[in-house]
């Protein structure tokens, strides 16, 4: 049907389709059973217009086996033409083959480009103040001091005003041009409120780049109806509310001025894995994140805004409860340099390229068997959890 008559790397034979196939009979709903088209499927959504670029290759085969019909059905009418149509589906189907080949590599190519030899956009054009939310510690903290480090002047707008110093001090400290606004929000409690002095603070402010980091997690695993309300209420009101607001208190001062930079920061745990049981309301407040972000990229864009979420696997916090980094859960600097280079490009994306690498290989294995690892993992962080409880009842 394919009109191929020798399997390649990439192109298996029949017989080595189907005994892949065999295995993957009455599992999921959607599978690749060969897995190195899985492996080139992760690819081209991995990378900077992967979407497109993958809708145009199924167009480019819909159209190409299109044609190969119409010679096929010409080739039965005119038996005297049989041997030049013969040679002619013989050619399509090289020609075939040759575009795959060089599609796979442009992907590659790409990738290493965005992630090693891509320059950072100069941030400074979009503004001369950054502002970021949760900047006492973490990623937060770190994404301060590398955007202070560009020359901006930064809003910080943080809930404990003591933290919020120690990090004023510590950023003028190393770099002593750096002008720093600090705004006291609780973001768990009276929002409006909170947002309203955000908006006075940032008045007057050519305010070019958000980094919407603030967010919060769970203690600990636990399954969905041992959440308690107020945990509940917090983490829709802080990752959710929080986000959209600070987002909708700075977007029309970069409207006027038809230029600007927002950066939410998402999670693996909504986008990279199939589930996240035992964190089923985390991973929903950030896969609206992610999808807030995309929508708001597409609709702004032409307004001079670029919008995106980055999405990162474990990173050394005390939110995601790891003390120390390694290579596929770097420290928060590391992280923040990485991400710093990706702004202003993408909508969506992972900047740490181990991360990127660990995404390709989960995008391989069957998500029941990825659910049930991950089930399994959240169960004994679960059962560590309610074992400290114990202890400071005890």
């Amino acid at each position: 049907m394919t009109k191929f008559k020798r399997s390649t790397f990439f192109i298996p034979s029949a017989e080595t389709f189907s005994k892949a196939s065999i295995r993957w009979i009455g599992y999921d709903h959607l599978c690749l059973p060969c897995r190195l088209h899985a492996l080139q499927w992760f690819i081209l959504q991995a990378l900077p217009d992967a979407m497109a670029i993958q809708c145009i290759f199924k167009d480019s085969l819909g159209t190409r086996k299109k044609e190969l019909e119409k010679e096929s059905r010409r080739a039965k009418s005119d038996a005297k033409d049989t041997p030049y149509v013969t040679n002619s589906l013989a050619t399509a189907g090289q020609r075939k083959y040759s575009i795959e080949v060089l599609r796979l590599a442009f992907v590659i190519l790409n990738w290493v480009y965005v992630n090693f030899l891509r320059p950072a956009k100069n941030l400074r054009k979009y503004g001369s103040w950054a502002l970021v939310t949760g900047p006492t510690d973490g990623i937060g903290k770190s994404f301060a001091f590398q955007l202070a480090k560009t020359g901006l002047n930064l809003v910080l707008v943080g809930r404990n005003p003591d933290k919020l110093k120690d990090v004023s001090d510590s950023i003028q400290a190393k770099y002593a041009k750096t002008q720093i606004k600090s705004v006291v929000v609780d973001f768990s409690g009276d929002l409006d409120e909170g947002v309203e002095r955000i908006k006075e603070a940032i008045e007057g402010l050519d305010v070019g780049v958000l980094i919407n980091n603030v967010g919060i997690s769970y203690p600990y695993a636990r399954f969905f109806h041992e959440v308690d309300q107020v945990l509940l209420k917090n983490l829709i009101k802080v990752n959710v509310e929080g986000t959209t607001k600070v987002t909708q208190a700075v977007l029309p001062g970069m409207l006027k001025r038809k230029k600007g930079a927002i950066v939410n920061i998402g999670s693996g745990a909504a986008i990279v894995i199939p589930s996240d049981p035992l964190y089923s309301v985390y991973a929903a407040t950030k896969a609206y994140i992610d999808q807030f972000s995309r929508s708001l990229y597409v609709e702004y864009r032409k307004s001079g805004i670029d919008v995106q979420c980055q999405v990162p696997l474990y990173v050394a916090t005390k939110m995601a409860s790891i003390k120390r980094s390694s290579f596929f859960v770097p420290s928060t600097d590391v992280y923040a340099r990485a991400a710093m280079r990706w702004i202003g490009y993408e909508p969506c994306c992972t900047p740490y390229w181990p991360h990127s690498f660990i995404w390709g290989v989960l995008s391989i294995l069957p998500e029941k068997l990825i659910d049930a690892g991950r089930l399994q993992f959240s169960i004994g962080i679960r059962k560590r959890g309610q074992l400290k409880d114990a202890r400071k009842k005890e």
